[in-house]
This record gives C-alpha cells, sequence and structure tokens, in this order.
C-alpha cells in the first residue's frame, strides 16, 4: 500500500490567491476601480468643457462694461454672482464659495467618522456622520438654489438681434451667452450633484447600521471606509469644477 503527498509551494507573492493587494480588501480595490472609471468620465466632461470655451470667442473689453450676449463666452463673476437675502446686490462667487467650503467640511467630519471606526468608537462615528450628512444635504439644498436662481435669470434679462427680450437659461436659451454655456452648466454640475445626492443616501444607510450596531458587531468599520472613500473623491472632483467652470 503506497501513499502519496503533494507539496504545494508556499505563497510568497503580493498577488498569490488568499493575499490582500497593497493590504486592501476587495471592497476597497472594487471602490478605487469604480473612482478611476469615474474620474475618467469626469475628466472627460471637463475637457468637453475646456475645448468649448476654447472655440468661443472670449470677452476682450472692460470687466465693468460686460454685457451679456450670444457672441462671447460669459465671465463666470458676472453669471454667479447672486447671493441668498441680497437680491440686487453683486456678490461674485461668493455663495459658490461658501458651497465649496460646505463641501471641504464635510471631508472634514467623514475623516473623523473614519478615524472613530478605526477606534471603534460607535458614539464618535454616528456624530461625525450626521455631521456630514447635514453638510452634504445643506449643499444640495445651496445648489438648487443656485440652478433655480440661474434658470429664473437677472431682473434686466438680455436683449437678442431681433429685440427679443430673454430671461434665465434652459437647454434652448440662454440669458447668460452662448446656449452651450448652460448646457454644461446643467450637465457637468448636474452630474456632481447626483454624485453628492447619492453619497448622502449612502451615507444616511451606513448612518442607520452604525446605529444599530451592525457594523460594531463585525468587528470593523470597512463600510464607513469605503463609503469615505466615494465622499472624498465626490469631493475632489468639485474642486475641479470649481476651477474650470467658476474661476478660469
Amino acid at each position: 500500500m503506497s501513499t502519496s503527498t503533494t507539496l504545494e509551494a508556499p505563497k510568497s507573492g503580493t498577488w498569490d490567491g488568499g493575499n490582500e493587494p497593497l493590504k486592501a480588501s476587495y471592497g476597497k480595490l472594487m471602490m478605487w476601480f469604480f473612482l478611476l472609471s469615474d474620474a475618467f468620465t469626469f475628466g472627460a466632461f471637463l475637457i468637453v468643457y475646456g475645448l468649448s470655451r476654447h472655440k468661443h470667442m472670449p470677452y476682450t473689453g472692460e470687466a465693468e462694461a460686460f454685457t451679456f450676449s450670444t457672441e462671447w463666452w460669459p465671465i463666470p463673476e458676472k453669471v454667479f454672482n447672486a447671493f441668498p437675502g441680497f437680491h440686487g446686490v453683486d456678490l461674485p462667487l461668493a455663495f459658490v464659495a461658501l458651497m465649496t467650503m460646505i463641501l471641504i467640511l464635510s471631508s472634514v467630519t467623514m475623516v473623523l467618522a473614519v478615524e472613530a471606526g478605526h477606534r471603534m468608537d460607535k458614539n464618535d462615528v454616528q456624530k461625525w456622520l450626521l455631521w456630514t450628512i447635514l453638510f452634504g444635504g445643506t449643499f444640495l439644498g445651496c445648489q438648487a438654489w443656485e440652478w433655480a436662481h440661474f434658470i429664473t435669470g437677472t431682473d434686466e434679462g438680455m436683449v437678442l438681434a431681433d429685440g427679443t427680450r430673454i430671461f434665465g437659461a434652459n437647454l434652448t436659451m440662454n440669458q447668460y451667452g452662448p446656449p452651450l454655456f448652460a448646457d454644461l452648466f446643467f450637465f457637468i454640475t448636474g452630474f456632481h450633484g447626483t454624485h453628492v445626492f447619492s453619497g448622502v443616501v449612502l451615507l444616511i444607510m451606513i448612518f442607520i447600521n452604525t446605529v444599530n450596531g451592525v457594523y460594531h458587531k463585525r468587528g470593523h468599520y470597512e463600510m464607513v471606509e469605503k463609503v469615505g472613500l466615494y465622499w472624498h473623491f465626490v469631493d475632489l472632483v468639485w474642486v475641479f469644477v470649481f476651477t474650470f467652470f467658476y474661476l478660469i
């Protein structure tokens, strides 16, 4: 009677079966892959915006004498100069700056939630997740107001070559300049806003699970960390949207 033994080679490589590449779990790796693909999408949208702006003639006169016209690309400071409760007051980019600050603060509270999860501090995770949800919801409310004002337009409107006066913007006409400017504004900021809304929904879900002790029973808060990756990505993308659309 003979017996045979099978010798297995020791697993020493990073990518051998059973190992976690770069010490990242499967869930984290998949989140990174998703974020990478999403970054390509946002990058393509911003490239289209840059090419579209380059194609249109810029305004070359004095900033004080600027008027809206379909013949040149609008100056962002003249388009986004409104602030809730200050009707008629010229506050260039003030409201957008406030929105940006709110989103940056939400990233800070998300970092604190992840750090609390590493310490297995359930109460702190709940607290910082709730703050992140509040900041995210506030940003969405601000964006809704900005869209409403953009669609409604200014009191003066813009007079077309045929004498018609138009107010605000939609997908077919634009008081502020070429119709493509409004199309890209709605598409890019709307696409980002959809990501923020999805992030708030995910935050609410993991907040409920945290309150119910789901992650504490598992012995880790990795789900909070994975949603945190998504939230930081959304915040980072806004920095590029803010730079391309509102500053340049």
